[in-house]
């Protein structure tokens, strides 16, 4: 800013220079006689004024052109606007320029048209003719007077050269002898004693016989003429007489005598003076081009200034900077208006943008905090918009499903069942709700997974989102499957209880009466009517075990564990196990692993496990089949663990009971009450453990059941503790 304040004063300055030194080049071309020795100097001043403002303007245009480059904001309307002020001004001032060289050139020339050469010859001519005649007439008037003196007396002459000056109204008279003696003298000025004495050669051209009259100047500048005539009597007197030109006649000559001499002068100095208004002329031309080139450098930045700050803070806004401030226009115009609008417009933007941060931040606060909630939540959430799209889902959504639901945002449910078939159900009902249009709903939908049977429990809620759109939907569902396993178990248990308990009271007493007809009776009765009793008393006998076992089976499902935990090798226990199958026809392996890892468990729970599990895996597997006993240690989430796998060859497990093979009465052998698997399950669940089923690839069931590790056993040396067991039948 103070640059450019700088930048204005000095051309300010540099303008009234070179003006005031145009019009002292003009006022010395039209008063040479005065500041003709000023004009080359001035012009010098001049010319190198017009340098350095040309250089101020060339630099104002490079400084232009270097912004136009580099598009600077307002450079191209600077431009243009500086080009249209050039054009604007360039035209009318040449215009002038043109038409004025011409207007001088002809004035100039008419100044000296023959005509007016020959009227001021004539006026010249005319004034000479004018005061010859009045010279001739003052001629005649001395000769007349000295023709009037009779008396030649010195005192004679001295009073008669009186009365003849005032008579003849001359300012001087004088009377003196050829060689030049004074005899009388007469003046206006009594004081003057002295004549004025005539030139040698006056005197000499009286002498010789010729008079003579001319024109002088007395010392006030006032023509005056001068006679003297020679006496015609032979007496050798001359007079001389001094006559004033009348005023009139004296002004009128002085005036074409002047006239004439500065014509000539000027005629003489055409070209020159042509030369001279043409370059005064073309001076103030190029001071003007220069002046307005300046002017429209300077006009143009000044008025695309705020356009430019306008430009700058559009750019500013359009990059986010909201802040943008603009320097209002010292004057009130448009412009300002438009720029003070600009500044409100900003800060009216700023003020909703930060109004709208803050309410993003609040949204953002909430939607972290409803995050939080449904990621904590074991409850699938999942969100769709009115086309069925997928909006959000929470991570129980991806777990209960199997799938990652929330990266399928703005996709179709359908998705869903595209990858994989068994989620075809959950997807159709869902889809169909929305189609109802109905507001809530609930549903229990049942999925046939890998894995088994799963049932979700699903309610379905519209939501109003208050879009164009329409309404979304809320799907929120729970992963049941457990829990109607659970429920089972214990519906289950009390049936078992209740059977256990009503169906054992009769059994013994049965037992007890079947054996007693066998010993009363069987030896006293004949021979074929013993036989049906033998047979028929058997057959009571053995029924009553099989359903004394069966209620037996019961009791152990229906009654709550009490279990005696102490350290358990597992190692060991499995060895133990093994060993008591060691005539079995199957071909039996074992593959410890634990490395000594000890768990807290009841050895008497775990037997019964591992006998349920291979005696299912014996009958599973037929005579030559094989059961695979193995275990091993691990750690998952900075907790140890031991795992125990039992295999066997045989044809495996149903895979549509896959999912409920560890429910009660769930079998599909012909002989067995379906409690085995149950009670595998509730002992490992006591335990702390998981237990799971599957069938193996090459064939074969397969039961998994793991256990948390307490301790490694104390080793007594450094040989491995891992043992490995197998026999062939």
């Amino acid at each position: 800013m103070k640059g450019r304040r700088f930048d204005v004063l000095a051309a300010v300055m540099l303008l009234a220079l070179l003006l005031a030194a145009l019009h002292m080049i003009s006022a010395a071309v039209q008063r040479s006689e005065d500041l003709g020795q000023w004009f080359v100097p001035l012009l010098l001043f001049t010319v190198v004024g017009l340098v350095l403002l040309f250089g101020l303007i060339g630099w104002n245009l490079w400084q232009l052109l270097r912004d136009y480059r580099r598009r600077v904001a307002g450079s191209r309307l600077s431009a243009r606007l500086t080009a249209l002020f050039l054009v604007l001004a360039f035209v009318p001032v040449s215009v002038v320029y043109f038409y004025s060289i011409r207007f001088l050139s002809s004035g100039i020339d008419s100044w000296f048209d023959l005509q007016v050469d020959s009227a001021m010859e004539d006026a010249l001519t005319l004034s000479k003719v004018s005061l010859d005649l009045h010279k001739s007439e003052r001629l005649r008037l001395s000769k007349t007077l000295l023709d009037s003196i009779e008396d030649t007396s010195q005192t004679a002459m001295a009073l008669n050269i009186n009365d003849l000056r005032q008579a003849s109204g001359a300012i001087e008279m004088t009377l003196f002898t050829t060689h030049g003696k004074v005899i009388a003298l007469s003046h206006q000025n009594p004081d003057i004693l002295l004549p004025t004495p005539p030139d040698s050669g006056m005197v000499q051209q009286v002498v010789a016989g010729e008079d003579y009259i001319g024109i002088a100047t007395d010392a006030d500048g006032n023509l005056i003429i001068r006679s003297l005539v020679l006496d015609d009597k032979q007496r050798g007197i001359v007079l001389q007489a001094m006559y004033a030109v009348p005023a009139s006649l004296s002004e009128l000559s002085a005036n074409v005598q002047d006239a004439y001499e500065t014509y000539r002068t000027r005629a003489y100095m055409r070209s020159q003076i042509k030369f001279s208004f043409a370059l005064s002329l073309s001076l103030v031309l190029v001071l003007g081009l220069f002046a307005a080139a300046w002017a429209a450098v300077f006009t143009a930045r000044r008025l695309v200034q705020p356009i430019s700050d306008i430009a700058e803070g559009t750019r500013a806004v359009a990059e986010g900077d909201y802040d943008k401030q603009l320097p209002l226009p010292r004057v009130e115009d448009e412009l300002g208006f438009l720029v003070a609008s600009f500044n409100a417009m900003t800060r009216r933007i700023a003020r909703a943008r930060n109004a709208l941060e803050e309410n993003r931040r609040k949204l953002q606060t909430q939607h972290n905090y409803l995050e939080t909630v449904l990621g904590g939540l074991s409850t699938g959430v999942m969100a769709l918009d009115a086309d069925g799209r997928i909006q959000t889902a929470n991570r129980a959504a991806d777990q209960i499903l199997g799938l990652p639901v929330a990266e399928l945002e703005g996709k179709d449910l359908r998705v869903l069942s595209m990858r994989n078939e068994s989620l075809e159900p959950f997807v159709e009902r869902t889809l169909e709700g929305i189609r109802r249009g109905l507001r809530e709903g609930r549903a229990e939908i049942t999925l046939y997974r890998g894995s088994g049977r799963q049932v979700l429990l699903c309610r379905h809620s519209s939501l109003d989102t208050g879009e164009p759109a329409g309404l979304g939907h809320v799907i929120v569902f729970d992963d049941v499957t457990e829990l109607m396993k659970a429920q089972r178990d214990a519906a289950w248990g009390e049936v078992a209880r209740r059977l256990a308990h009503e169906i054992k009271n009769p059994l013994t007493p049965i037992q007890l009466s079947a054996e007693r007809l066998r010993h009363k009776y069987l030896k006293s009765m004949p021979a074929k009517d013993a036989e049906v009793l033998d047979r028929a008393t058997h057959t009571i006998v053995q029924q009553v075990e099989a359903m004394k076992a069966m209620v037996n089976d019961f009791s152990d499902y229906a009654k709550p564990s009490k279990l005696q935990v102490k350290p358990v090798d597992i190692d060991a226990l499995l060895a133990e196990v093994m060993t008591l199958y060691e005539g079995a026809p199957q071909h039996m392996v074992l593959d410890a692993q634990t490395n000594g890892l000890l768990v807290e468990a009841d050895p008497v729970r775990l037997r019964q496990v591992l006998h349920n599990l291979i005696k299912n895996g014996l009958e599973s597997a037929g005579a030559n089949g094989t059961i695979s006993v193995s275990s091993r240690s691990g750690t998952e989430e900075g907790s140890d663990f031991v795992e125990i796998t039992v295999c066997d060859d045989g044809p495996g497990f149903d895979p549509g009971l896959l999912g409920q093979v560890f429910e009660p009465y769930v079998t599909n052998k012909t002989k067995g009450t379906g409690l085995g698997l149950a009670i595998v399950k509730r002992i490992v669940a006591e335990h702390g453990g998981i237990v799971s089923a599957d069938n193996q690839a090459e064939g074969g069931g397969r039961v998994v059941f793991r256990l948390p590790a307490a301790r490694r056993r104390p080793a007594a040396n450094d040989e491995p503790a891992p043992r490995q067991q197998g026999r062939s039948s």
